[in-house]
């Protein structure tokens, strides 16, 4: 086994090239080279990416590009040579990454170029979302847009002076005037040739980029925002709803898009039914179109049409996650069974496929397969009716299967009138066409667990666990919290991420808030106090690591984190909610669990904080207005209490309390006496709770205001029904 010096650049050396050569043969004999310069099973190049563990690192560790991690060392040497810096930011499952690693990247008289005038970085989005941040808002500012791959032309102080997207390899490919080769010569010839031009493009910049993460002191005068807020977005959402299929009319369609959680809470508080109708008829609409996978379960990550049916094919856990704690609302607050159906399935798809031996949850598929997209996915009639029999016409029917195909000559299964009761019919159909397409070659998996993104997951886990009274769920949101506050939680806090027994010491604001809610989501489902007291841990160590003491709410990164160009205060909710939007409402949540008033005096210097950005910026922030509305609301605080040995008697109030919709709420149930004390001595609205002649009672407050204890569970539904208008 050797390594062979990559094109363009001087022999390694030597302490360099044995590092990368004992990690190469670390790897074993079934190590297969993601590249095509290999020799059987011997790569032509290894870079310093061998020695990472992210997976998208690793897919380039053999590209002919000089590659090295971001880190000092990297702009040290650009600072030694006075080289620029060239920055690619992608992820493991971006399908244009691919595309541009395998025209570009791979191409050995690009990776020359690149060699022999840069210092060459690659950083995974996912494990370095501050770095990303910090550059996507370069991005942002140069080109009006962002995406990835990311491309960011830097100097030796990290300060950006040019960036991208994909780039074509060279000129006249795919159209382009100019491709990425001609690129790099060009910048660097401008890099050497007009360092005032870059040094004033770089500092206009990095000024600009600073403005738009840390912000400005805020301007609202210390007042609350009001529900003014809330209204307004839902108007702008009603306007560009899509009434014929749901979500906005708009393509692509993403389903963080529409804020369906708000407009659930909006309607329960209002009794609005348009916003019901526009949340449920877009959940429809997801749920029978392609980009639900129709025969294994879960979401792929938005649909390239106006109609749902065609998707971009990655699966990303956080989408799902997120998805499933939208139906389970939407179950409690319509009781359908399509909706229950769908999030049972995307958990079931998740502990068969995304879930490690340790209890952890994966992050991503990818979209490629045999180098086609979606090919993994898609089916021909005939193969359908091959594998089914005489089952074959009527899926072929119901799923709209057929010779022409919807995708390329082939065929996205999808349900233009879905009907609960012939779903169910092919049960048996499905899980044979299951079992046939798990013997085909099956996309790239990340299988790195992200801290935040299991957060998610965990929440989706307790959730749809208690709620649909399903063990199952909560032995897995066990495990994994389990495995969070042992393996993603190092020193009093939480790490980014974990792979191949490694975390990696990056912890976010985030990953802090994303666990503190699914340990609270965990909490509700069990009521053990461990959960709470492990909420409440994790929850301080975010206040005194992350909290913006000066204009209140949050960072992204640590006040010993590493010194980027700026500390950005996460505000703008995308595909996933801000840190700030979580915390946020953790922070109200804990407070109406401790009562303690430093929770509540954090999040209104928040809110206070926010208050322009969420009356006119509302679109933006929808998950902070989720925490608006629980603190404009009275959040109630429930107790149901049973006699000592006789949680049987509580069934039927704890099925209540469970499957309705109700979600400004501290959930306490418990058995009289020494178990009901000791969550008491967290919780003081559950103390001195008692049964009421001898039988399972219920109490419902606000603030610590009572109404009349029901042992009921038809008077508990009357006391919980009420809502308190959005004023």
């Amino acid at each position: 086994m050797r390594i062979t010096n990559l094109p363009g650049e001087p022999q390694l050396p030597e302490e360099l090239a044995v590092h990368l050569q004992q990690a190469l043969g670390a790897k074993g004999a079934s190590y297969k080279p993601r590249t095509k310069h290999r020799q059987g099973q011997l790569p032509d190049f290894t870079n310093r990416l061998i020695l990472e563990t992210s997976p998208y690192l690793l897919q380039h560790a053999h590209n002919p590009v000089n590659w090295y991690p971001w880190g000092n060392e990297a702009f040290d040497d650009a600072r030694r040579l006075g080289r620029p810096v060239f920055l690619s930011i992608g992820y493991a499952t971006c399908h244009w990454c691919h595309v541009m690693e395998e025209e570009s990247f791979e191409d050995v008289q690009i990776a020359a170029v690149l060699n022999q005038n840069y210092i060459c970085i690659k950083v995974d989005r996912e494990e370095r979302p501050d770095v990303d941040a910090v550059y996507m808002s370069a991005l942002q500012r140069l080109k009006g847009g962002g995406g990835w791959p990311m491309s960011v032309w830097l100097n030796a102080e990290r300060e950006p002076f040019f960036a991208g997207t994909y780039f074509p390899p060279r000129d006249g490919v795919r159209g382009v005037q100019r491709g990425f080769l001609s690129m790099l010569r060009d910048i660097h010839d401008t890099f050497v040739k007009q360092p005032d031009h870059v040094k004033e493009a770089s500092e206009a910049l990095v000024e600009a980029l600073k403005q738009d993460m840390e912000g400005s002191t805020p301007t609202s005068k210390g007042e609350l925002p009001t529900a003014k807020a809330i209204t307004n977005t839902l108007d702008y959402f009603r306007r560009s709803f899509d009434p014929e299929h749901g979500g906005l009319r708009r393509v692509p369609k993403f389903p963080s898009n529409l804020p369906v959680r708000l407009m659930l809470r909006y309607h329960r508080r209002t009794r609005d039914e348009k916003f019901l109708n526009m949340a449920t008829l877009t959940l429809q609409k997801m749920a029978a179109g392609g980009m639900y996978d129709q025969v294994g379960g879960g979401f792929h990550r938005y649909s390239t049409d106006a109609t749902w049916l065609v998707p971009h094919f990655e699966k990303m856990l956080y989408d799902n996650a997120l998805l499933v704690v939208s139906y389970v609302e939407a179950f409690c607050q319509t009781k359908r069974r399509d909706f229950e159906r769908v999030a049972r399935e995307v958990l079931d798809y998740v502990l068969r496929e995304m879930t490690s031996p340790e209890g952890g949850f994966y992050c991503a598929t990818d979209a490629d397969s045999e180098g086609e997209e979606g090919k993994f996915f898609v089916w021909s009639r005939a193969e359908v009716l091959a594998v089914l029999g005489t089952q074959g016409e009527e899926f072929c029917r119901y799923y709209d299967i057929t010779d022409e195909g919807n995708f390329e000559g082939h065929n996205i299964p999808h349900a233009d009138c879905p009907n609960e009761d012939t779903w169910q019919s092919l049960s048996t159909a499905r899980a044979k066409l299951y079992e046939v397409r798990k013997q085909r070659l099956p996309p790239l998996l990340d299988d790195k667990i992200l801290a935040a993104w299991n957060g998610l997951m965990l929440s989706a886990f307790s959730m749809a666990g208690r709620v649909f009274n399903e063990p199952r769920y909560v032995v897995a949101a066990k495990r994994a919290a389990t495995f969070a506050l042992s393996r993603l939680r190092r020193n009093n806090r939480i790490v980014r991420s974990y792979k191949d027994g490694k975390s990696q010491p990056h912890g976010f604001l985030e990953d802090q808030a994303f666990i503190t809610a699914g340990l609270l989501d965990l909490f509700e489902a069990t009521q053990d106090p461990h959960w709470l007291s492990s909420a409440i841990s994790i929850a301080e160590e975010t206040e005194a690591l992350f909290a913006d003491p000066l204009h209140g709410g949050w960072f992204t990164t640590a006040n010993d984190g590493e010194t980027l160009l700026a500390r950005e205060r996460p505000l703008y909710d995308g595909a996933e909610p801000s840190g700030t939007s979580v915390a946020l409402l953790n922070a109200l949540r804990l407070g109406t669990y401790t009562g303690d008033d430093r929770w509540r005096l954090g999040a209104e210097r928040c809110l206070r904080g926010m208050r322009d950005t969420l009356e006119s910026r509302g679109p933006s922030v929808t998950e902070t207005l989720l925490a608006l509305d629980y603190h404009l609301d009275a959040p109630r605080e429930v107790v149901v209490v049973w006699p000592r040995g006789q949680p049987v008697l509580a069934e039927p109030l704890v099925a209540e309390l469970n499957r309705m919709f109700l979600p400004n709420r501290a959930l306490v149930m418990a058995e009289e006496g020494a178990e009901l004390a000791k969550l008491a001595q967290f919780i003081p609205f559950a103390a001195n709770k008692t049964c009421v002649d001898g039988q399972a009672t219920a109490y419902v407050c606000e603030q610590g205001r009572c109404e009349l204890p029901v042992t009921s569970a038809v008077q508990l539904r009357a006391q919980l029904a009420k809502a308190n208008p959005l004023a």
